[in-house]
Order: structure tokens, then C-alpha cells, then sequence
């Protein structure tokens, strides 16, 4: 937390994943917001913040958009980030990202042409603009693939984030999926449960999913799969605490099986539970489940 008890949010990412969206909600919780600003501006930005104001209208949420759009300036963003370490000013990085198909999708749909794409390429500036952001991608505090997000589901994420009262404890989301669709972009922690029983292979429990009573008793009358939930659970016990102390505020698990149906689905909503139980905030989430929402 920095000075003042300022709670500052820097939001960057790829063009197209949604950022404009991500900063609104954020205005909408109250935070003092400010788009595409220049990362060379962001030391008299903070100045500005930390002068006296009369009582209660001191700023204490602020929220930044620096991305490519910035141009030559952007390159000043590194810069910017070792002058608030520096300073030791609290902040955190919000960086949202999309696959390429998607976000190719959306500029045409739109009909707005990419930063960095001066004759119209679109994907090789996507890919670019990737290639400039690996860097602070790895700095980010929280990561989110928009790709299979509508605009409902992402402000849900940042609410769940960055609503008051939320900033100092641990969020956990736990996602299941389906290895054959990929992996979820974004996630810290990846397990893949697909050496455990597979109902799929079961006639009478192929069409329905993890959340049916039917495949869940099968899958969890295996000792199998009592000793998995056992050990990762001791897994998570030891490294969520770790995870605090080094300032983490979202903590994404992801629990893949073949198709996203069975295993991942009960593994999830059990693991869930389970932190639930012991006192942490924890939303579950399954990506593909609806791909198999068919019954007989």
C-alpha cells in the first residue's frame, strides 16, 4: 500500500482486450481514473495525488492506462516502474490479454485499425505489440485472458478484485477445463487431473458432468482420488500463505482434464470447498462444462 494509503492500479495489456471496459468498472468502485497516460507522466501524477487536500476528498483509489497507444513514450514505462519502487509506492499491474483470433475478430468487427499495424496488418501488430509486452506481463500482478469474456464477465472479475475491502485478502479462482480446448492463459497453477478415473469411459455417465451426483460418487469412490485432493490441498496450505506475504492478490488454479466434463469439474467444486472451509475467498469457474450441457 503506498503513501497516503493510495491504492494505485496500472492497467496495461494488448489493444482490444479490453481495458477501456476495465477502467470504467474501476470508476465505478470509486477509483480517481485516468486513460492513456503517458508513462513519463506518472512521477507528477503520484505528486499530484499526495498533495493536502481538505479532509475527505483526499484521492486514495487511483487507477492508469499506459499501453502501446502511448507511442514513443510508452518506452518510458520501465522507468516508471523502478521510480515507484524506488519511492516504495504500493502499486499493482492489471494486464488484460486476448488471443490473437480474437482480438483480430474484434478489429474487424470494429473497423478500427491496431497501433502498431500502420498498413492495415492487423495480427503482425498484435504480434508486436505481444512481443513489447512480455516484459511487463511478468511484472503484472494479475492477468486476465479476455478471450471467452463478455463484457458482463469481466467486470464480475474486477469487481471481485478490486471492490473495497478485497485489497488485503488472497482471491482464488478456480477454473476447470478441458486440455483438448488449451490451457487457460492466465492461470498461476496448473494440475492435470486426467490419470484419475474417467467416467467418460462409463456408457451411463458419459453425458452427464462433474457437477451430476452420478459422476461425482464415481469419481470420488476412487482412494486415488482422495489421495490427490489430500496432497495438493497440503500443496496449496503451504504456498498460499507464501503467496500473501509476497503481495499476491489473485491466485488463478487451474484443473485440467480431457474434455473439461468429469474430473475438473467435481476436482474443482470439491478443492473449492475445501478453501472455502478454511476461510479463504475463493470463486469457482468452469470454461468448458458447457461445451457437454447435453442429456439423453
Amino acid at each position: 500500500m503506498a503513501e497516503n494509503n493510495l491504492r494505485l492500479v496500472i492497467i496495461t495489456g494488448l489493444s482490444g482486450a479490453g481495458k477501456t471496459q476495465a477502467l470504467r468498472c474501476l470508476e465505478d468502485l470509486g477509483f480517481f481514473c485516468v486513460d492513456n497516460l503517458p508513462p513519463t507522466l506518472l512521477p507528477g501524477f503520484i505528486e499530484l495525488l499526495r498533495q493536502p487536500v481538505e479532509e475527505g476528498n483526499q484521492v486514495k483509489k487511483a487507477a492508469v492506462v499506459m499501453d502501446i497507444r502511448g507511442g514513443r513514450f510508452f518506452a518510458g514505462l520501465d522507468e516508471a516502474l523502478n521510480y515507484l519502487d524506488r519511492e516504495k509506492l504500493g502499486y499493482e499491474i492489471l494486464f488484460l490479454e486476448a488471443a490473437d483470433e480474437v482480438l483480430v475478430r474484434r478489429y474487424k468487427e470494429t473497423r478500427r485499425r491496431h497501433p502498431l499495424s500502420s498498413e492495415g496488418r492487423i495480427l503482425e501488430g498484435i504480434i508486436e505489440e505481444r512481443e513489447r509486452l512480455q516484459e511487463f506481463r511478468g511484472r503484472a500482478s494479475k492477468i486476465i485472458d479476455t478471450s471467452e469474456l463478455t463484457p458482463r464477465q469481466l467486470r464480475e472479475e474486477i469487481i471481485e478484485l478490486f471492490a473495497a475491502g478485497a485489497e488485503n485478502q488472497l482471491a482464488i479462482s478456480i477454473i476447470s477445463f478441458g486440455y483438448k480446448y488449451g490451457i487457460p492463459l492466465d492461470a498461476d497453477l496448473v494440475m492435470d487431473v486426467r490419470f484419475l478415473p474417467n467416467p467418460h469411459y462409463i456408457p451411463s455417465l458419459r453425458p452427464f458432468t462433474g457437477h451430476d451426483r452420478c459422476v461425482e460418487e464415481f469419481i470420488m469412490s476412487s482412494p486415488l482420488t482422495h489421495n490427490f485432493l489430500d496432497q495438493f490441498a497440503g500443496l496449496l496450505r503451504f504456498l498460499l500463505p507464501h503467496y500473501t506475504a509476497e503481495g499476491k492478490n489473485h491466485l488463478v488454479i487451474a484443473i485440467g482434464c480431457t474434455g473439461g466434463q468429469h474430473r475438473s469439474v467435481t476436482l474443482a467444486n470439491k478443492l473449492g470447498s475445501l478453501l472455502q472451509e478454511e476461510g479463504y475467498r475463493v470463486t469457482v469457474k468452469h470454461r468448458d462444462v458447457i461445451r457437454h450441457q447435453k442429456r439423453p
